[in-house]
């Protein structure tokens, strides 16, 4: 397994300063994580394309759109033409996963699945051939940065580990919510391959510094 990489979320960054820090993590982080919220799938109200828009001449670093929200369907055709690489969409807000990832794959952006806490991860199974990558929620309410880290969901990490390389896939097994230097060491051990950080990089008093660390924890280091 390949070293894993660092996914610095906006979630909990300065807004006012968007472009600024993620210039500051972009040295540090592969990835940058843009949580979409609609204030129906999960009750806050967040971003949406415009701020990928904004962000893409920014920095070359892929960006990841996760979307909690209903009717994740409607939505690709603007996250596409707003710059965006991925998009990950929840298990539980489509009633064909399938059609979703391969509609998104018809628009250029890989397609990945999310699963809440509640949420067996083996209902990602049946479309791990066509995935980017499988978030794992890791926290006891989906939708609001800095809750602790649900230690219960690791053995969710290491199940969808283990049927991905039962298949001989490549595909991330990305873990988000409550990620430090502490609990990701446990989720590289467990098999993730993507630590999606918002809080312990973006409150730091040195966001950069803040990456940098993670980006060693993420690699074994």
């Amino acid at each position: 397994m390949p070293p894993a990489r660092l996914a610095a979320s906006v979630l909990s960054a300065d807004f006012a300063r968007l472009g600024e820090q993620v210039k500051a993590v972009e040295p540090h982080a592969d990835i940058i994580h843009v949580d979409v919220m609609d204030a129906h799938f999960v009750p806050p109200l967040t971003i949406g394309p415009v701020v990928v828009e904004s962000l893409r001449p920014v920095t070359d670093l892929t960006l990841h759109a996760h979307l909690m929200v209903d009717a994740p369907e409607a939505l690709l055709e603007d996250f596409a033409s707003a710059g965006t690489d991925i998009v990950t969409f929840h298990l539980e807000a489509a009633s064909d996963p399938g059609r979703v990832v391969r509609l998104a794959g018809d628009r250029g952006m890989a397609a990945g699945i999310a699963v809440n806490p509640e949420t067996d991860v083996h209902g990602v199974f049946p479309y791990l051939e066509g995935l980017d990558n499988v978030i794992v929620m890791t926290l006891e309410r989906t939708g609001w940065a800095g809750q602790p880290f649900n230690e219960e969901m690791l053995p969710k990490v290491e199940a969808v580990r283990k049927e991905i390389d039962r298949r001989e896939l490549s595909v991330d097994v990305v873990v988000d919510g409550g990620i430090d230097e502490s609990t990701g060491r446990r989720c590289i051990a467990a098999g993730a391959t993507v630590l999606a950080a918002a809080s312990s990089v973006f409150k730091a008093s040195d966001p950069g510094d803040a990456a940098r660390r993670l980006s060693l924890v993420a690699r074994g280091a």
